[in-house]
């Protein structure tokens, strides 16, 4: 008879998310999983699979997390300020500058694993295309209200704006100059109006 599993799945998930976001896949060992989670080695291999199971499942929690949060921000008040704020808090988010930002853990496996990974790429193309379906219905959405002045196909004015995201992350990511990155940032905004 099997032993009831004594840990709650989805807090010890969270814990593997976040050791996956803050050293990348080839950096996290089978060490920092299980310190993190506070689970032996049998726990999570009969709870998760190998390092590669916990990572991909860990990785869709973090997609669907971020992408509920970009649909709800995207969906309140006029679309140009919902697109306005989903960026400035991508520079929000990044703090104060004393720890080093994790980055949009998307955009960190575009460029850890997707090279050489058929099914993460297929889930960042995934993410990429929710992106630009999101930012076109704001955007549409802004045409039609009127907090969007550019009248250009929206699809095309959201490919700018999924083009734009990567760039935003990284320079982030790399703590960019914040008062810099904001004037950036009002440039890019100023192709809605």
């Amino acid at each position: 008879m099997a032993r009831p599993q004594e840990f709650n799945t989805a807090e010890a998930l969270r814990q593997a998310m976040d050791t996956f976001w803050q050293k990348g896949y080839e950096a996290t060992s089978m060490a920092d999983l299980l310190k993190a989670m506070g689970l032996s080695k049998s726990s999570l291999y009969a709870a998760f699979g190998g390092k590669r199971e916990l990572f991909l499942a860990a990785f869709d929690a973090y997609r669907e997390e971020r992408g509920r949060e970009m649909q709800q921000i995207l969906a309140q008040g006029p679309a140009r300020d919902a697109i306005e704020q989903f960026f400035r808090k991508i520079i929000a988010d990044a703090g104060d500058g004393g720890a080093p930002s994790r980055g949009c853990m998307s955009i960190n496996q575009a460029v850890e694993l997707a090279p050489r990974d058929p099914e993460v790429r297929s889930r960042i193309s995934r993410d990429f295309a929710g992106m630009e379906a999101l930012f076109t219905q704001a955007i549409a959405r802004g045409q039609m209200d009127g907090s969007i002045g550019n009248s250009d196909e929206a699809r095309n004015l959201a490919r700018l704006l999924v083009l734009a995201f990567p760039g935003l992350q990284v320079m982030v990511r790399a703590d960019g100059d914040r008062e810099q990155l904001n004037q950036t940032l009002n440039l890019l905004l100023s192709t809605l109006d």
